[in-house]
């Protein structure tokens, strides 16, 4: 059992550069419709003006063991609940500077999702790719664990479907969106 889990442990592994997301700065999204925990089906590729998209492993139950004893072993997989907490708490901020939609994507249902949003009080939806269509569709990076394939922790900037900005990988997972309002502010990726 994991102490509390909107906090991380000091001493998580860090995730390297792979290259796995090189591909993504400058692509045109795939057209892929993903159901929201607010009920919408939303395609990436079809949204207007300025989007932030985080996806991230998944998110755990609270009171349930986590998906595989080495969870905090494998570099990048803690954080998810700290994760979508920073962009809760920063989602005004992000808006303020023209981001018109921040949605986070995990290959969870979006069943499973809808628990976390109202739990942890999103403020934006959460975008459900049980079946990895968008994700293989995209080639985003992945990783398997506890027999499940599973998102890497990644920040898309995207603008009229195409992505402007790329971050991965995203550790710690609690700093994403100040590295997307750094990055709005001028600051460098």
């Amino acid at each position: 059992m994991h102490p509390n889990p909107d906090t991380l442990p000091a001493d998580l592994p860090a995730p390297v550069d792979d290259g796995a997301a090189d591909h993504l700065r400058g692509m045109k999204l795939p057209d892929v419709a993903l159901t929201a925990t607010d009920g919408t089906t939303v395609s990436l590729a079809k949204l207007s003006g300025r989007t932030v998209a985080y996806a991230y492993p998944r998110t755990g139950e609270p009171g349930k063991p986590v998906l595989t004893p080495d969870w905090d072993a494998i570099p990048g997989a803690r954080g998810c609940t700290p994760q979508a907490c920073d962009f809760r708490d920063h989602h005004a901020a992000l808006c303020k500077r023209g981001v018109a939609q921040v949605y986070g994507l995990s290959t969870q249902t979006s069943a499973y999702q809808r628990e976390a949003a109202e739990r942890l009080h999103l403020t934006f939806p959460l975008l459900a790719d049980p079946h990895r269509a968008f994700a293989m569709a995209a080639r985003l990076p992945v990783f398997e664990a506890g027999g499940q394939v599973l998102l890497r922790r990644l920040t898309l900037v995207i603008d009229d479907g195409v992505v402007s900005q790329v971050f991965y990988p995203v550790f710690p997972a609690d700093r994403g969106a100040q590295q997307v309002i750094d990055w709005l502010d001028g600051g460098s990726a």
